[in-house]
């Protein structure tokens, strides 16, 4: 009978792991994104004036399932790229890195401010206007989100195929 090792469970498991972990937060932010955020500006959240707090909350949760995931697929590559004999791209924990980086701004920086700008602190206003500097921001939430789905689909692809290797 042959000797199993620990690589012969390790790889598989983590491998498994990051790619499930890549497929569910890649299609949530998709999800988000191209579904629920485009359907909640149809029906009229901009103009509501709680649409910061339920933003606020809705972002807030979805923000700390991302920080989860994106710690998840940092520890997962640094698993596969610190196991002998293992396959593993020079590019995967530079990407891993910088999927946490830009779920960390989201978290502690962008989804706050947005937050603060969208308040309504004057209960005598009957309209609602939204600062300029907001649509600032969304254009970096934006630009942010094109890099985060890049380079998480870049990852996900370089362990399907270390997968094949």
């Amino acid at each position: 009978m042959a000797a199993i090792t620990n690589t012969a469970f390790s790889r598989p498991k983590w491998r498994s792991i990051v790619i499930l972990t890549l497929a569910f937060w890649l299609s949530g932010s998709l999800i988000l994104d191209l579904l629920i955020m485009p359907s909640l500006y149809a029906a009229g959240m901009m103009t509501s004036p709680d649409f910061a707090s339920a933003g606020y909350t809705m972002f807030w949760l979805f923000n700390h399932l991302e920080v989860l995931c994106a710690a998840l697929v940092v520890t997962g590559v640094l698993v596969l790229k610190n196991i002998p004999g293992v396959p593993t791209s020079r590019w995967s924990v530079p990407l891993a890195v910088g999927l946490l980086t830009i779920v960390v701004i989201y978290t502690y920086a962008l989804t706050p401010a947005l937050s603060a700008l969208g308040l309504q602190l004057d209960l005598f206003t009957a309209t609602l206007t939204l600062p300029t500097t907001m649509g600032q921001m969304h254009s970096g939430y934006w630009l942010l989100e094109a890099v985060k789905l890049i380079a998480g689909g870049t990852l996900l692809g370089i362990q399907f195929k270390s997968v094949e290797a």
